[in-house]
């Protein structure tokens, strides 16, 4: 049986968001210069998101708590789109870091939503596959969203990116509007203070944490790929976007094989994969001066990360449950902590161009030990979840 339509439009604006969160890394000099600041103060436009990201979660899945699914989705669509406009038309460096805080707050709100709505439209053994698809939209954007920003920011300005992103969030909008089911959610379910009492639960609190040092890890080596292609490897920079889409391209295959494993063997893929992981940053580490193998290094571990990192986004939904309205806030806090925390400590390790690697495996391996001390705990096999 397919996927209902309505999650591949979610997937489409969950896309559009994705392009807009990691497209600055290959503008920040024109936008610099166009608006008159340092590229480092340009920078702060990518932490304002993050941390917007982080933030908004929860709160924008409070202020939703009680809509409909599609009034929800399109609110968040529209005020994202309408953030993309203004940044696109000012002049001001302020207005647009404003304009990105209300983008990461529109972007969150948006995919807590998207979360809950897409495990909310298929049967519970089917909800590790219809989160590969909506996951699926933000590994599309590492491969073609972000390369292609960068290209059209390189040749028609930065301003450009910004209104591409706005025009893919107009059919996203109209998906949602007609594909979404307008049926407003049962009144009747727990009380605010029920769904964060959720987080007190040691099931739900393990998930989190996993989630969040194994998207550290993933996000700490992708934002500084770009020093290891032209440093030990020795290639040119021309290589740094190819090895940005082999990286994504190796993400989308990992969701994409985590939806059909996740729903009937998530502790299999967690137990497996995790192990697999930590292996691949040491060997990306020690293998990252030779530029034959990293290719297909970074591919196995992009793969990997989202494979590992999409069955744990199933698994906090999963425990989640006592939660309905916060249960996609939840996720979404995790995987954004994991996307602030991680570049920022692996910047404390740049003075070794495969730091960030070394990092990654630690992170991972803590995530491994964690899994294990928590898991004996509770009196379960380590891997499972």
């Amino acid at each position: 049986m397919p996927l209902p339509l309505p999650l591949y439009l979610l997937a489409l604006a969950v896309f559009a968001m994705g392009t807009s969160e990691f497209m600055l890394a290959g503008l920040l000099p024109d936008l610099a210069r166009d608006l008159g600041v340092s590229v480092g103060a340009a920078g702060a436009l990518t932490s304002a998101f993050a941390v917007g990201m982080v933030i908004g979660a929860p709160l924008m899945a409070v202020l939703a708590r009680g809509r409909s699914g599609r009034s929800g989705l399109l609110g968040f669509v529209l005020v994202f789109l309408a953030a993309h406009v203004a940044g696109a038309l000012t002049s001001s460096f302020g207005v647009l870091l404003a304009s990105r805080v209300v983008a990461a707050l529109a972007n969150a709100g948006f995919l807590a939503l998207a979360l809950t709505t897409a495990t909310a439209m298929v049967p519970a053994d089917r909800t590790a596959r219809a989160l590969a698809v909506l996951l699926g939209g933000t590994t599309v954007a590492t491969v073609v969203g972000v390369p292609g920003g960068a290209l059209l920011g390189a040749h028609a300005g930065w301003r450009a990116a910004f209104w591409a992103v706005a025009v893919l969030c107009v059919p996203a909008a109209l998906g949602i509007l007609r594909g979404v089911p307008a049926a407003e959610p049962s009144p009747e379910g727990p009380s605010l203070r029920a769904e964060f009492g959720v987080l007190r639960e040691p099931g739900l609190a393990r998930v989190l944490v996993l989630a969040a040092l194994v998207n550290a890890a993933t996000f700490g080596s992708f934002t500084f790929l770009a020093p290891v292609v032209t440093g030990p490897a020795g290639l040119t920079s021309s290589w740094v976007s190819a090895a940005l889409m082999l990286f994504g391209a190796g993400s989308f295959a990992g969701v994409t094989a985590a939806g059909r494993l996740g729903d009937r063997h998530p502790a299999r893929v967690l137990a497996v994969g995790g192990p697999l992981l930590l292996v691949g940053w040491v060997a990306l580490a020690a293998l990252a001066d030779r530029p034959a193998v990293l290719p297909a290094l970074l591919f196995v571990q992009g793969a990997l990360s989202f494979a590992v990192g999409g069955t744990l986004i199933a698994r906090i939904l999963y425990e989640a449950a006592g939660a309905p309205a916060l249960a996609g806030a939840y996720a979404t806090a995790a995987l954004n902590v994991g996307a602030v925390v991680g570049p920022l400590l692996a910047a404390t390790v740049l003075g070794r161009p495969t730091g960030p690697f070394l990092l990654s495996a630690g992170l991972v391996a803590a995530a491994l030990a964690f899994a294990a001390v928590s898991g004996s705990r509770r009196g379960g096999p380590a891997s499972r979840c």
